[in-house]
């Protein structure tokens, strides 16, 4: 019984020694190149042109700048604006009808009657919610 309690004492009077050694103080690099460079398994050992384009001088030469200019798409893009009124300045009646585009449904009752839902007939339900002992009786 007294034994665990021995244990335990035992392991913390005991030094602990960690099993990895660390080489000298642990410091940041001075200088970090964070120029973009292809992959070294790229079939192509080379960048995308839209890297080349971005350092080129593109306005959206690094992630910062891009967040800062970047925008929703969609109806709510209209919503923004520059002015003092920002973002939700418009009602949903303001930016117009949501019309799906051409072949396009909203609901299956606007599809073509063969791909819509069969009705169930009663004796089916009265399956349904019996568990199925109704098909036997």
């Amino acid at each position: 019984m007294f034994t665990t309690k021995v244990l335990r004492q035992a392991a913390q009077q005991a030094e602990r020694h960690p099993s990895i050694r660390f080489l000298g103080k642990r410091t940041i690099p001075a200088s970090v190149d964070h120029t973009p460079k292809p992959h070294p398994a790229s079939p192509t050992h080379s960048l995308p042109p839209s890297f080349s384009e971005a350092a080129q001088g593109s306005s959206h030469s690094t992630f910062s700048s891009y967040r800062d200019h970047a925008q929703q798409f969609g109806p709510l893009r209209k919503t923004i604006r520059t002015d003092a009124t920002g973002v939700g300045s418009l009602s949903g009646s303001e930016l117009g009808p949501v019309v799906p585009p051409k072949g396009v449904f909203f609901d299956r009752n606007e599809l073509p009657p063969r791909f819509r839902r069969i009705p169930l007939t009663a004796a089916e339900i009265e399956i349904i919610e019996t568990g199925g002992a109704a098909a036997f009786a």
